[in-house]
């Protein structure tokens, strides 16, 4: 099975009191992340952002078993652990 990608979900607040979830992946080098997808309008609370990114980042996931993985990945190998 290929490796989990390392997708990060965070929080923007440009402007006070507007809040927007961006998802952010690692490069190939591990000090480097480029953003993958952000909210396209401010939320008006930290959590209901959060909870949206953190839906968003779910979609990644194919199976919930082993959450999103690289490209290429074997959907039918079965999950480790």
């Amino acid at each position: 099975m290929t490796r989990l990608r390392r997708i990060a979900v965070h929080v923007d607040e440009p402007d006070p009191g507007h809040f927007y979830w961006v998802l952010m992946e690692e490069g190939d080098d591990a000090s480097e992340w480029e953003e993958r997808e952000s909210a396209d309008e401010a939320y008006d609370l930290w959590l209901d952002a959060l909870h949206a990114g953190v839906r968003a980042l779910e979609g990644y996931a194919t199976d919930e078993r082993i959450g999103p993985r690289a490209a290429g990945d074997d959907e039918d190998a079965n999950p480790v652990g």
